[in-house]
């Protein structure tokens, strides 16, 4: 049975159907207070439990590779990365993913991916990797038009106990180019990612 939709709710719905591409402003995190804002997208859609920590471990390493998105200002959506060596290759990851659900498909998901994929590329990585659970349809559709590619299966990878795929992008390639966005249609669905490997998150000595 659908559950009654609140005020607040049907406001962001209304907002949403009358959002055009111009109205959405992309920030890349600009300090401490930004942080309450990830944390409260990321605990609302994702299904992974993350502390302050780990937050604090992503955006204060790598804030040139978090990215914001507003909507008249709301924040309505957020990509939180890192980059670094990992097993002698230089690479990037994409730790989370969320547009809240109003906003969803209409292209703010490739943009903060994007985004955050020019700085990495700009910054020497020779790939991306990234989990998405395999049931989701939407993550999968997205990374896949922006070129990654499914490396390996990970079996009851999530608290869950779902099934992820490990997905890699490699540079360089054509797509990478700054009409990356342009490549992945707006019929996003779901995007994020809903769990951070423990090595992914391992304090840095």
């Amino acid at each position: 049975m659908e559950t009654k939709k609140t005020e607040e709710e049907v406001e962001e719905i209304k907002e949403a159907v009358k959002l055009e591409a111009s109205e959405i402003e992309y920030v890349s995190y600009g300090g401490e207070h930004h942080l309450p804002l990830i944390m409260a997208l990321v605990d609302s859609e994702l299904s992974e439990p993350y502390s302050i920590f780990t937050y604090r471990y992503f955006v204060y390493l790598w804030p040139q590779l978090s990215f914001l998105a507003f909507h008249r200002g709301k924040c309505v959506g957020t990509v939180v990365c890192k980059m670094g060596e990992h097993r002698n290759t230089f690479r990037g990851y994409i730790a989370m993913l969320v547009v809240i659900k109003p906003y969803r498909g209409r292209g703010i998901a490739t943009e903060l991916v994007t985004r955050s994929i020019q700085v990495m590329m700009e910054s020497g990585c020779e790939e991306v990797t990234l989990e998405a659970e395999v049931t989701n349809k939407g993550a999968l559709a997205l990374y896949g038009r922006l070129g990654f590619v499914r490396a390996k299966r990970l079996f009851r990878y999530y608290l869950n106990g779902v099934d992820a795929f490990r997905l890699k992008l490699l540079f360089p390639s054509p797509l990478l180019h700054p009409s990356l966005a342009t490549v992945a249609d707006k019929d996003d669905g779901n995007w994020h990612n809903d769990h951070i490997p423990i090595e992914e998150c391992s304090e840095v000595h």
